[in-house]
C-alpha cells in the first residue's frame, strides 16, 4: 500500500505528461479507443502548438494515451504512433536562426525514459519548412515518425520569408 501512495505521490509531483518547451501544447480533443472498467480509457488525443521561433506555423499532432491503472498513475509508458500536420496559419515570420533538425517541442512519453520530439528543418531548393515527429528512449529508440510540410507561401501582400536565410551553418 505504501508503493501505491508513492507512486501516486511521486507521478504527481513528476508531472509525467508535461511537456518541457515552453508552451504546452493546446488540447483540441480526446477520442475513447478503449473502455476501461473503474479506471481512465485508452484514448487518443489531438493537440495544437505553435512553432516558438517561427510566426505564422502550427502543428497538430495526436499521441494515443493510455489508460488503466498504469496510465491514471502516470507511470504508462506510452506506444511510439504519433501522427503530425503543419500548416501555414497566417504571414510567416521567422524570427532568428536555427539548426537543420532543430528540435521545435518535446514532451516525455514514459515514466522516465521515453520522449517524444518535434524537429524543424528547411528545404532550401523548394522553401519549405519541414517538422519531423519522433520518440527515443535512453537505449534505444523507434523507427516510427511522421513527417510534414510547409511551403512559406506569400500573405497578403507580404512576400515570403526564405527559410534559407535563417539557417545556421
Amino acid at each position: 500500500m505504501r508503493f501505491l501512495a508513492a507512486a501516486v505521490l511521486f507521478a504527481t509531483l513528476a508531472g509525467t505528461g508535461a511537456a518541457w518547451s515552453d508552451d504546452d501544447p493546446d488540447l483540441i480533443f480526446k477520442k475513447s479507443t478503449v473502455w476501461k472498467f473503474l479506471t481512465p480509457d485508452h484514448k487518443l488525443a489531438t493537440y495544437a502548438i505553435d512553432d516558438p521561433l517561427i510566426d505564422g506555423v502550427a502543428c497538430h499532432f495526436t499521441v494515443p494515451e493510455k489508460g488503466g491503472v498504469s496510465g491514471w498513475l502516470g507511470v504508462a509508458e506510452e506506444v511510439s504512433d504519433v501522427s503530425l500536420a503543419c500548416r501555414q496559419v497566417g504571414p510567416v515570420n521567422i524570427k532568428e536562426t536555427f539548426e537543420q533538425g532543430e528540435e521545435m517541442f518535446r514532451q516525455r512519453r514514459s515514466f522516465m525514459f521515453k520522449k517524444m520530439r518535434i524537429v524543424r528543418g528547411c528545404d532550401t531548393k523548394r522553401n519549405v519548412l519541414v517538422y519531423l515527429v519522433y520518440s527515443d528512449k535512453l537505449i534505444e529508440g523507434s523507427p516510427k515518425n511522421s513527417t510534414s510540410t510547409v511551403p512559406i507561401m506569400p500573405w497578403g501582400d507580404q512576400a515570403p520569408q526564405k527559410c534559407a536565410d535563417y539557417l545556421d551553418e
